[in-house]
């Protein structure tokens, strides 16, 4: 698993590293398992996630677990920030969105993705 926490300005937060995978479906899928099975043993409400996308295409064929995944830890999650997606991956995240519930914020620079998620 490459995920993993981390603190940033006082605020323990996940990070969820799917970057460089590139078209590799099943290694987004294999990291995305070990993100979830963390997250669903968090308290309810309580995780900061920064989920990173980086370098990774997300297509159709992985709607459906990101789908799953999102709904499964929405009642866990506090706030996401997302790096990474653009274009066509952006458009697939606001419609992952809509269909869960779970809102995404999305952030150019990782900086500035770990300073919104410590402001809470």
């Amino acid at each position: 698993m490459r995920s993993k926490w981390i603190e940033h300005q006082g605020k323990r937060i996940f990070y969820q590293d799917f970057s460089a995978l590139f078209y590799n479906s099943a290694a987004v899928r294999e990291e995305l398992k070990a993100v979830q099975e963390i997250v669903l043993k968090e308290p309810e409400n309580s995780c900061w996630c920064f989920s990173n996308f980086k370098d990774t295409q997300i297509g159709a064929d992985l709607m459906s677990d990101l789908n799953h995944a999102s709904e499964s830890t929405k009642g866990h999650v506090r706030k996401t920030a997302v790096l990474g997606v653009t274009g066509f991956k952006r458009t697939l995240g606001d419609m992952l969105t809509r269909l869960t519930g779970q809102p995404l914020k999305y952030f150019e620079y990782d900086e500035e993705a770990k300073n919104w998620l410590a402001q809470d």
